[in-house]
């Protein structure tokens, strides 16, 4: 069949049924000239190359994205990682962004939440609410979303090693406001090999860790099925220093270790795969971003195809979202980093995200102010609807530097998996000290890269101005740690204390049977059982998980 054939199949058959439920945007998209702009071209040459490697958008294998229309039909979710403080101020926070055209929330926890401490623990003094918002308990939950009605709007929760409690918390939340389970969607990042790997906010080993996880799949197919149950993240992986290469390498054998542990747990491939997604960086070197993106797409579809058996179109799917680069952040003159912003947020539309966070100019600095925050919205805002890129799918599809470079970080990935594969898998290999030795090894040529004028960072190694910062600053008040600590206290006081010792109880018995624990985490937070109660008995029963020393 020529491509001109498969082009009319792809119309009919791929494409007409997508737009008769979710019509485009416009009914003719043109540039500013009245150049009229087709929703996809396809080129002129070796038509089977290009059907294998490229085909149609909203087909395998997926390069040119996972919808037919993409952002012809509606703009990807603009997703603002925020949270600071209480609940109270990241309500406030949250509600600003909604009216500011916020499309989807996106939660940053404190560290204490991030490893399953309440507020009122010992440990967690002079961290509490510092990074992120402090939750401890269901009250907590249920003033971070007040007024935000939880089955109209998508929320994204960047918490790992906890993520069963905070999921737990959610659904709790969302009964409280009628909204049944059913009506959910979002996501947990719940992406513990990565911690392991690059983030460190881990609390169990490896295989408790891992039953985890798939009780959350097997407990959302069922009970909240529209929910990401995992966001496989690559961010944190670039974050700690390796090449757009390893960040899309050991995002997919971390994926692959996940698939094959909901396998061996009795799921069905097709049954969970269309809730897997996953999280990427957007560095500064454009070309290389746009083409990791599609890359990334093409490897997924195959490795679910050919590895796992997947029958299913989404299972094959590789929906994601993008965060900007934090690291290429400068206090140096931080205006500049509204540009490295728009680059980077730039590169992920055109590599066809699904949702975006945009970073502040000054979170290299302090936790970014409603004005920073604000630009950082409008700087997704101004590319949707005033660049025009989002008009046509894959517009830079057939440029001879983009294919090139999208098989050529292809080809490198599929090597490193190869290695990894012969290591004995993901969690075999970060246990060798494989996948952190080489993130290090990337990290430090950078440095030296930096440090010698090799490359250009502008503003740090060239282009140094003296200066004196005069922006506005966000502090977070220190009182809001003996508030936090006097509300546990309270809630400590009147809730039934024979419930939530019995509770615990069974979640101790359970934890140590192959039961699915999520039922019984649900029922625990509604009964005002806190998040560190629950993580602790956990840790009692399943130990912490301690880094090897490398050499």
């Amino acid at each position: 069949m020529s491509l001109d054939d498969e082009q009319k199949r792809w119309e009919e058959q791929t494409r007409q049924p997508v737009l008769k439920r979710f019509p485009e945007r416009k009914a003719e998209f043109q540039t500013g000239s009245g150049i009229p702009l087709p929703p996809v071209l396809t080129p002129a040459g070796d038509e089977a190359a290009y059907l294998e490697t490229l085909g149609f958008p909203g087909e395998y294998p997926f390069t040119r994205g996972v919808q037919p229309t993409m952002f012809r039909g509606r703009f990807w979710t603009m997703r603002q990682y925020a949270g600071y403080a209480t609940a109270e101020d990241s309500n406030r926070r949250y509600r600003y962004l909604l009216e500011q055209g916020q499309t989807g929330l996106s939660v940053a926890f404190d560290l204490p939440t991030q490893i399953g401490y309440d507020s009122d623990d010992p440990i967690a003094m002079g961290e509490v609410g510092k990074v992120g918002v402090a939750i401890s308990s269901l009250d907590d939950m249920a003033a971070l979303f007040r007024d935000i009605p939880l089955g109209k709007v998508s929320t994204s929760m960047t918490i790992n090693a906890p993520a069963a409690v905070l999921l737990a918390m959610y659904i709790a939340v969302a009964k409280r406001q009628g909204v049944e389970t059913k009506q959910l969607r979002g996501t947990i990042q719940n992406d513990i090999l990565k911690e392991y790997i690059a983030r460190g906010t881990y609390i169990f080993p490896p295989q408790p860790s891992m039953r985890l996880i798939t009780d959350i799949f097997r407990f959302c197919q069922t009970d909240v099925p529209h929910w990401n149950t995992i966001s496989i993240s690559g961010y944190h992986i670039r974050e700690a220093g390796s090449t757009a290469v390893q960040e899309v390498a050991f995002t997919m054998a971390n994926a692959i270790a996940y698939v094959q542990a909901a396998i061996e747990a009795g799921l069905d491939v097709d049954d969970f795969a269309g809730q897997l997604s996953f999280f990427f960086n957007a560095h500064n070197n454009f070309l290389e971003e746009v083409a990791k993106f599609r890359a990334a797409r093409r490897i997924w579809a195959r490795l679910m195809k050919e590895r796992f058996g997947a029958k299913k179109p989404a299972s094959m799917m590789l929906r994601f979202h993008t965060q900007t680069g934090g690291s290429t952040l400068t206090a140096q003159q931080p205006e500049n980093n509204v540009v490295r912003v728009t680059l980077q947020a730039l590169a992920a539309v055109l590599g066809g995200t699904q949702s975006l966070h945009t970073n502040s100019m000054d979170e290299a600095l302090w936790l970014p102010t409603e004005r920073s925050v604000r630009v950082a919205l409008r700087t997704q805002q101004i590319i949707a609807h005033e660049s025009g890129v989002a008009d046509t799918v894959d517009p830079l599809a057939g440029s001879y530097v983009i294919e090139h470079l999208t098989d050529e970080i292809e080809r490198r990935a599929n090597e490193y998996i190869a290695r990894i594969d012969s290591l004995g898998g993901a969690q075999a290999a970060i246990e060798q000290g494989y996948v952190q030795g080489e993130i290090q090894e990337a990290a430090y040529r950078y440095q030296r890269a930096m440090e010698t004028r090799d490359e250009t960072l502008v503003g740090v190694n060239a282009f140094q101005v003296e200066e004196k910062l005069d922006m506005e600053r966000l502090a977070v008040d220190p009182s809001i740690e003996v508030g936090q600590r006097d509300r546990l206290q309270a809630l400590r006081q009147r809730r039934d204390a024979g419930k939530v010792s019995e509770l615990l109880a069974q979640l101790d018995t359970a934890s140590r049977s192959s039961d699915n624990l999520m039922p019984l985490l649900v029922a625990c937070v509604e009964t005002d059982v806190t998040l560190g109660e629950i993580c602790n008995t956990l840790r009692k029963v399943w130990g912490e998980y301690r880094p090897p020393a490398f050499l």
